[in-house]
């Protein structure tokens, strides 16, 4: 199994010299304007925007495609879900009471470029941060809630830890699949009732081995004097440069041409 969400792929772009503040500052912008688009020009125009920040971000595309596999079947499902159960326009196809119309066909399009894109745009502010910048960015946006006594740091460092354990628990998930087949187990194979109690054996030394792993962790942390962020200093301390404000700059260009293209 190929996931690439969590995973940090080093290289030397534009997309990965950006500030990590304007990153998630432009990914969370991103995730809103998308909802803007509802006709061809505007999923056209979204669609030209992510492939040109999958280029500038030096990161290979067959390695973005394979790791999309895992969200092949959410894709497709969802592409399935909206075509036949949106039923305006003419018939396109009929078969019983399976019914495809053109406006349904054309919303499961609009609806799978949609979820693409957001996948996509995601992805990449993993695959061209570290864990650390992320942590460091989420900590300075939401700086101002510590005057609520919101943990900050603690739920900055929460975020990062849990993407960077991502990869390591579908690893380690792949292992247990692998050792489980090879005694005999089932898991693609029989009805659904069968392969979700297949699973269960596969969820029990998973939740053991994260539970191990968090705790090496925590242990690890307080043998280095970690105290959360209690007279913590930075040793690389971000600014803010010309890239980063360009970034926004062009999400703020981008919403307005999807509000001008809207029909």
């Amino acid at each position: 199994m190929e996931l690439i969400i969590g995973q940090y792929v080093p290289r030397s772009s534009v997309i990965h010299r950006l500030d990590p503040r304007a990153k998630l500052i432009g990914v969370f912008l991103y995730v809103i304007i998308v909802f803007l688009a509802n006709n061809w020009p505007t999923y056209a125009l979204l669609a030209v925007f992510t492939a040109s920040g999958v280029a500038l971000s030096n990161v290979p595309l067959r390695y973005i495609v394979r790791g999309l596999k895992p969200v092949l079947f959410l894709i497709v499902f969802t592409f399935v879900l909206n075509a036949l159960f949106t039923h305006q326009g003419p018939a396109l196809f009929k078969f019983g009471w399976l019914e495809l119309t053109s406006a349904g066909f054309i919303q499961a399009v609009f609806i799978s470029i949609r979820l693409l894109v957001l996948i996509v745009a995601t992805t990449l502010l993993t695959l061209t941060t570290t864990p650390i910048d992320i942590t460091d960015g989420l900590e300075q946006l939401l700086s101002p809630l510590k005057k609520l006594r919101f943990p900050v740091h603690e739920f900055a460092l929460m975020m990062a830890i849990a993407l960077r354990f991502i990869p390591t628990l579908v690893e380690e998930t792949e292992k247990i699949m692998k050792a489980q087949t090879a005694r005999g187990a089932e898991f693609s194979s029989g009805s659904l009732v069968k392969r979700a109690k297949a699973i269960v054996p596969l969820l029990v030394p998973l939740f053991v081995g994260a539970f191990k792993r968090a705790e090496e962790l925590a242990m690890a942390m307080e043998a280095r004097g970690y105290r959360g962020d209690v007279g913590r200093t930075k040793w690389r301390l971000l600014q803010w440069q010309t890239r980063d404000t360009v970034l926004l700059a062009s999400i703020a260009l981008l919403t307005a041409a999807l509000v001008f293209l809207r029909g």
